[in-house]
């Protein structure tokens, strides 16, 4: 029992001395700036050293640390070994680049601390904005739902449970269990791996993701989709949602996005768009028929910290029906009950939109960026880096010793190193060894993929530092490791 006679020392965790503090902080903004701005100047990536390691995996700390201690630490055991995506010849996976004023506004909101979850504060309101501006960029009625998430992988898995609760509304109490028949979703073998996460966590099961096979430009195939609905239906099966791809992970490809759109609508399907980058250029008046159905979709699942260069993390989804997108989450507790006045008087309640309460003022980077650069200088880096991924693509053309292996609708570029006379998994370990070899030595960081049981590196540019020289630099590594490579051997 506490003794009300007794002086209790109270303490915090603020700074004793601010001073201090400030100047360590100032310190720590100048060198972040520094890192960005000197970004092509290092390795892009380099190996972990095991002391490193070591030194990072130690027990909890007990004990108090002055925090320019701590920050030491950070600058010899965790700056020098990041990913690499600051860097302009990072083109690995589909990793944005983030900016200087991405970092600043993650301080910014981090000084703030808020949770954009319910409340009538101004970060619900900033998100509300963001989400509007996402809706007219990719044509959306200002009338449909959305919230930030996380990127696209919680994204798709929102839409999703949205698509399987508005198929059937007693799903949320009952379960699927209690359906007549199976739940089945369809969506191209090309489709990112975090769909198949979805369906399981929804009870639905990966056999029941219909993965649907691809044409030679690693679209869905219509004529298949068409035959797998048929005998589904008449198998007693529940086909609720068709998934397009406006960009897949391996090669760009885009959808027949309006044909899809006119199935799902015949067949009272939900439509869903994985857009996570690819929906991206639809800001460009020349991806407008390649693009067209996006604003068709019931629900489009996007990312800002890939194309639009935003500092991880953010994504989201934009959903048309409202009332549907509430509905599949909405849970009123007495604890955030809706109050006339005050904090708790505010209408905008994210936490009824998806599965996160606490949730972090991300939108808050996305606001900062756009309104400091801007659509249209976003339609002109997007296009950059589209031009950018055709000029490698004609230096790989034109390079003998390689080959470009899957059309270039977009901004990715599939190529690998070729010499006659290797067979396919001869060159599949002499690709795989060149790839190990460029992140070894700091140079380049593509990332691979499989075509076609070719192993290929894969270049996906998301990045706004890159620069013509960049992918000469890259052609002509690829070219001489190979060669060494090969004259080793």
């Amino acid at each position: 029992m506490l003794d009300l006679n007794t002086t209790v020392l109270e303490e915090t965790i603020d700074p004793n001395n601010w001073e201090e503090l400030r100047a360590t902080g100032h310190r720590m903004l100048d060198d972040m700036i520094n890192y960005i701005q000197q970004s092509g100047d290092r390795k892009v990536w380099q190996p972990i050293p095991a002391a490193v390691k070591q030194e990072l995996n130690t027990v909890a700390p007990q004990g108090e640390s002055d925090l320019k201690e701590v920050y030491a630490s950070f600058q010899q055991n965790v700056l020098p070994y990041a990913l690499g995506n600051t860097h302009p010849r990072f083109w690995g996976w589909v990793c944005g680049g983030g900016s200087a004023t991405g970092m600043l506004a993650d301080m910014l909101a981090g000084a703030m601390n808020a949770s954009p979850s319910f409340g009538e504060h101004a970060a619900n309101y900033v998100e509300k904005q963001v989400l509007d501006w996402t809706k007219e960029m990719y044509g959306f009625p200002k009338s449909s739902s959305g919230i930030l998430t996380t990127g696209a992988s919680l994204a798709n898995i929102l839409a999703l449970t949205t698509a399987r609760n508005f198929f059937n509304a007693a799903i949320r109490k009952k379960g699927i269990r209690n359906l007549d028949g199976q739940l089945v979703v369809y969506a191209s073998t090309e489709t990112h791996s975090c769909l198949q996460k979805a369906v399981e966590l929804l009870g639905i099961g990966s056999e029941h993701l219909r993965k649907i096979a691809v044409d030679e430009n690693y679209q869905l195939r219509i004529d298949l989709l068409e035959e797998q609905l048929k005998q589904d239906k008449t198998n007693g099966f529940l086909p609720f949602c068709i998934v397009g791809n406006a960009g897949t992970v391996n090669t760009g490809a885009i959808d027949d996005l309006e044909i899809i759109a006119a199935i799902a609508k015949r067949e009272g399907m939900w439509f869903h768009i994985d857009g996570a980058f690819g929906a991206v250029p639809k800001l460009l008046p020349e991806y407008t028929e390649r693009l067209k159905g996006v604003e068709l979709a019931d629900s489009l699942a996007f990312d800002y910290h890939k194309w639009f260069y935003v500092n991880y993390d953010v994504g989201g989804v934009l959903i048309k029906n409202a009332q549907a997108h509430k509905e599949a989450f909405e849970i009123n507790a007495n604890y955030l009950a809706h109050h006339e006045r005050g904090i708790i008087a505010g209408e905008l309640n994210y936490n009824h939109l998806g599965i996160e309460l606490s949730r972090g003022f991300r939108a808050l980077k996305v606001w900062m960026i756009l309104k400091e650069q801007g659509v249209e200088k976003y339609r002109r880096m997007v296009r950059q880096n589209i031009q950018q991924a055709n000029y490698l693509a004609e230096l790989v053309n034109g390079n003998a010793s390689l080959q470009l292996m899957a059309p270039v609708p977009m901004n990715i570029v599939n190529f690998r190193f070729y010499r006659d006379g290797l067979s396919n998994d001869e060159l599949n370990t002499l690709n795989k060894e060149i790839l190990m070899q460029l992140h070894e030595s700091g140079i380049a960081a593509p990332s691979f993929t499989i075509l076609k049981g070719a192993y290929v590196i894969r270049v996906a540019i998301t990045n706004h530092r890159s620069k013509a020289e960049d992918f000469d630099i890259l052609v002509n590594e690829v070219q001489r490791l190979g060669e060494r490579i090969l004259n080793r051997n």
